[in-house]
């Protein structure tokens, strides 16, 4: 098997500039007048920009002139671009960011040119560029329509995720994301992904083998987003990688049983890379996870003992238990932290309920430590809910309800609750004696359980009636909570 690897750090987004020179953080000044004739410059403007149509048209034939070079040569060598095209090159790109710029270069035919030129280009960084120039082409509603009706250019974006430069596919992820995300042709992208078999493939081999954070992260807000507008792609996709191609039984042999990409496990992967680097990407990821988890072809595959279900159980209890919601941080750490925790926690309550792993989910030594976790998330809530480390609102201000806080909760109740009647009374014990079951953290979650989920909380007064009865006597207390055994 080939070497794709797609470790190089070198990319960043939306930057058109090379990598010894400084990146450009606003539209290029206009280029110089070629012509002279201030009576024209009116004419050769476009739009209302004082960019030059002269200029670009010489620009574009230079590109052209370029490629045409590079295919005169050595067929297999790699070629470099010569700096002083690279520069006007990525004045281009960054002109496109202007709407009038993007609308002419549209008239231009530009995509038809830029195509021609990816389809025959030997260099990266030429690519690289001419995918750029067209994912800012694609950021307004009119260009991107007429872009993506150019069916060829479809289909050669998307087999530019099988490349092997990082920032080629930063770009290219990034101009499939961007049209992707547009009402008025999401459709059209869609069909093209399902009828076009190599992007699962070539995707799930991006998030297993790059270390390029920021392509990491694009190409999980491309996968979330094609899962949240397609449940049928995300059901095709996870099938396609629980089940083995006549193609890998016939290539089993030489690859000597070589494991198959899954989508499942390629997510969990990405998601180890970015944990530490990039919590707005871990978050992306833990979305597209918890979205598998709402099919039943998803259930299925991460319900196999010793898979990656049980894998992806550990990951997220360590998320849980050592990087979120922690004893020595505030309680409106909440607000900060919610979008991992609500995702990591929808995704660990479906782990829990495969009974198939429950067993392993204990003795992993995770669960009491989860369940600490989440007692500590419902305390935390508690105090800021109360007034405590929340600053005061100001006279007359409207309290804005944040959905996604209210589901973190629900989503932390639910689980807590269907833990807690599974709990013996060493479990209790256990919970007590390491310090996760406190008068406060006890008091906070049986008050966000009541009323919904008196059997759990009727279960746990049981418990630690024996367990710890002062505890179980200020708990029945504070609310009326029957001894009887649920």
């Amino acid at each position: 098997m080939e070497d794709h690897s797609v470790d190089d750090d070198n990319s960043s987004i939306r930057s058109s500039s090379p990598a010894n020179s400084p990146v450009m953080d606003r539209n290029p000044s206009p280029p110089p007048d070629r012509e002279g004739e201030q009576g024209g410059e009116e004419v050769d403007a476009i739009g209302e920009t004082v960019y030059s149509k002269h200029w670009l048209f010489s620009t574009f034939t230079r590109l052209i002139q370029i490629v045409s070079e590079q295919n005169m040569g050595d067929s297999d060598a790699q070629m470099q671009l010569p700096e002083e095209d690279e520069d006007e090159l990525c004045k281009i790109w960054d002109m496109a960011m202007d709407k009038d710029v993007a609308g002419f270069l549209q008239e231009f035919k530009a995509a038809d040119i830029l195509l021609g030129v990816i389809t025959k280009s030997r260099c990266p960084r030429l690519t690289e560029i001419c995918v750029g120039i067209l994912g800012n082409i694609a950021c307004f509603p009119d260009t991107c329509l007429t872009l993506s009706q150019n069916n060829d250019l479809g289909v050669v974006l998307l087999l530019l995720l099988g490349d092997t430069d990082p920032p080629t596919l930063l770009e290219t992820s990034r101009l499939l994301l961007t049209c992707v995300s547009q009402s008025d042709v999401s459709s059209l992208w869609l069909e093209r992904v399902r009828q076009q078999t190599s992007v699962c493939s070539s995707l799930c081999f991006i998030m297993c083998s790059s270390t390029n954070m920021d392509l990491l992260v694009k190409v999980g807000e491309l996968v979330d987003k094609l899962f949240d507008l397609d449940e049928e792609l995300m059901k095709s996709w996870v099938t396609a990688g629980s089940q083995p191609s006549d193609e890998d039984e016939e290539e089993e042999e030489e690859e000597e049983g070589e494991r198959r990409l899954d989508v499942a496990s390629s997510l969990l992967e990405a998601a180890k890379q970015l944990r530490s680097e990039s919590p707005e990407g871990l978050e992306v990821y833990l979305h597209a996870l918890q979205l598998l988890t709402t099919i039943h072809h998803g259930i299925q595959t991460l319900a196999v003992a010793g898979g990656t279900g049980q894998a992806l159980w550990t990951f997220l209890c360590e998320v849980v238990c050592e990087d979120l919601c922690q004893p020595d941080d505030p309680p409106f750490v909440l607000q900060e932290q919610k979008g991992l925790l609500v995702h990591a926690l929808a995704v660990l309550s479906v782990l829990y309920a495969c009974q198939d792993q429950e067993a392993e989910h204990s003795e992993a030594d995770t669960l009491l430590p989860l369940v600490g976790s989440m007692l500590r998330v419902l305390q935390y809530h508690r105090e800021v809910s109360s007034g405590h480390g929340q600053k005061e609102k100001k006279d007359g201000q409207e309290e804005k309800v944040d959905e996604q806080l209210q589901a973190l909760i629900q989503t932390t109740v639910e689980f807590l609750s269907d833990i807690i009647t599974d709990l013996t009374k060493d479990a209790v014990c256990e919970l007590v004696t390491k310090g996760y079951l406190t008068e406060e953290t006890c008091l906070s979650a049986v008050g966000s359980m009541l009323p919904q989920f008196s059997p759990a909380v009727q279960h746990l007064v049981f418990m630690l009636s024996e367990a710890d009865p002062q505890l179980a006597d200020t708990v029945r207390k504070e609310f009326p909570v029957s001894l009887s055994p649920s």
